[in-house]
Order: C-alpha cells, then structure tokens, then sequence
C-alpha cells in the first residue's frame, strides 16, 4: 500500500487505469520496478484491459499512459461495461488464421466447396456430392475416402444452421484444446455415427428387409462432426453453461427424432452428440482454465 495522506495517495485506484512509466507528470516521482512509474504507489491488479500492466493505486495521480516497456499502445477501458467487454473479447468466437488454423482452414475450404455447389453445373455437383456420398455401397468400396470426401459439403449450404454452429463451436473447443485434438473429435463422431447409421442398412438389405436401392442412399455433410464437437465443448464449460448447452442441444435432436422426417440421420446426430460427451474425461485433462471454461 502507499503512503497514505491528505492528497490521497493510499486510496486505491480505479480499476482499468493504465500506470505511467518513468518520471511522471503527474507527480514528479520516478518510478521502480513494480512501483507506479509516476507517483510511486503500488497499483491493484488487473488494470490494464489489453497488456494487465498494474494501476496506480494514488487516487490522486490519473495517470494512463502503460508502464510496459515500449508501451502497449491501449487505451485504457472506460466504465465497468467496456472492461467487461475487453476481458470477454468477443471477436475470439470466430476463426483466426494463427489462434485457430485448423477450424479457419476448414471453413475456408467449406465456403469454397458451398459457393462451387451454388454456382456451378447442379448436374455435375450432383454426380460429385454421390460419389462423395458415405452410403453402403461406397463404404463397401472405398471407405477411407467417403469418409473424408463426404465432410467437404455442408448439407444445405452455407446458410444452414450447422454451418453457423460449426464456426462457433469448433472455434470455442480449438482455443481450449488445440487443432490436433479438435479434429480428433469431429473426426471420431463424424465417422462413428456414420458406420453405426449405414452398416444397420446393408444387413437390412441383405436380410431382404429393405430394397437395394437403400444401398445408394445420398449421405453426405458436417452435421455428425459438429454435434460431436458440441457435446465435447460442453464439457470444458462451467456448470450452468453445460447443462444449457447440453438440455439445449439436446432437445433439438429429440424433437428432430419425434418429427421422423429423416430418422437415420436424426440418429446419427444423437450419437455423435453422446460420442463427443463420452470424450470429456480425455479432453478434460488438456482444456485449460479460463472465462467460461470448467475449473
């Protein structure tokens, strides 16, 4: 604490001033290390929005230029809302090329796929969009790149909604555990629910329950990486942010059920959705602590 006296210098400063370093103008006093740089007075912690450099602790002193060496080039955040707003950072929902090169690759070659599928021959997409289509028949053939291939289109283009959550999700779970495992993820529930939904259909064919056509059944599309990736998200969450994500989420797969519009898929979206909650105790061990996250 600093010295305390008539001019107020023992009071502590407001939250998100920035100390000035050096010679200050406005106390004439040099500064030491960890001391403010303008009167002298110890600051609290956590002033700075942008660079955390310590605040002046002297009511009196007002000073904001950043005591970090070479400055930090921020001003300092005004009023409660806009420090708020500066530690929340809410540009960090979307892809960046360097915080998230994996989910800002992948949705750079998904808008590329979309607006070809938009714009080019509907024939020739079509006849792409099959043979990338992880039905029985290619996955008897060729499953590796059905696989991979399929998770190149997003069923119903770019204005679909797991497109909007594909961004938001996988750019919240990369922050916390890296590119590597994130695609890990996506990755397992979008080929686990694939094989569970599909290989039931070639037995029902085989047992005469269903016709052969079922076999070139169009399959394709993000939708079961994603709700992998949402159900282990959920788990890096605090409680009350988990339980909304997931009774959320989770309804809307019930309803997508009860509706019975496309059942094989409706499934496939549950079970990628348990296959990314089941992931929680590996990626709990990497996720690290932070705004929002489980601690």
């Amino acid at each position: 604490m600093g010295p305390s006296g008539p001019g107020g210098s023992g009071a502590r400063g407001a939250r998100g001033a920035h100390s000035a370093r050096g010679a200050g103008d406005a106390c004439g006093v040099h500064g030491a290390r960890g001391v403010h740089g303008a009167c002298g007075v110890r600051g609290t912690r956590g002033a700075c929005g942008a660079c955390g450099v310590r605040a002046c602790g002297a009511r009196a002193c007002g000073a904001r230029a950043c005591s970090a060496r070479g400055g930090c080039g921020a001003r300092a955040a005004r009023g409660p809302w806009a420090a708020g707003l500066l530690r929340l950072r809410p540009w960090r929902v979307l892809p960046t090329p360097t915080g998230t090169p994996f989910t800002f690759a992948y949705a750079a070659l998904l808008l590329l796929t979309s607006l070809f599928a938009e714009h080019a021959d509907p024939s020739f997409v079509s006849s792409l969009q099959q043979g990338s289509s992880t039905d029985v028949a290619h996955l008897a053939d060729r499953p590796v790149f059905v696989l991979l291939a399929s998770a190149l289109w997003i069923a119903g283009g770019i204005t679909s909604p797991y497109a909007i959550v594909f961004l938001l999700v996988l750019t919240a779970l990369e922050r916390r555990i890296g590119g590597l495992r994130t695609a890990g993820v996506f990755l397992l529930g979008h080929v686990v629910a694939t094989l569970v939904t599909e290989v039931p259909v070639g037995l029902s064919v085989l047992a005469g329950h269903l016709p052969g056509s079922s076999l070139h059944r169009l399959d394709y599309g993000i939708s079961f990486g994603v709700a992998a990736s949402v159900g282990a998200l959920a788990g890096l969450l605090t409680p009350w942010l988990r339980w909304t994500v997931l009774a959320g989420f989770g309804w809307m797969l019930v309803e997508d059920l009860v509706a019975f519009a496309d059942p094989m898929t409706n499934w496939g979206h549950l079970l990628a959705f348990v296959v990314g909650v089941a992931t929680w105790p590996l990626l709990r061990r990497r996720g690290s602590a932070g705004p929002g996250l489980a601690t």
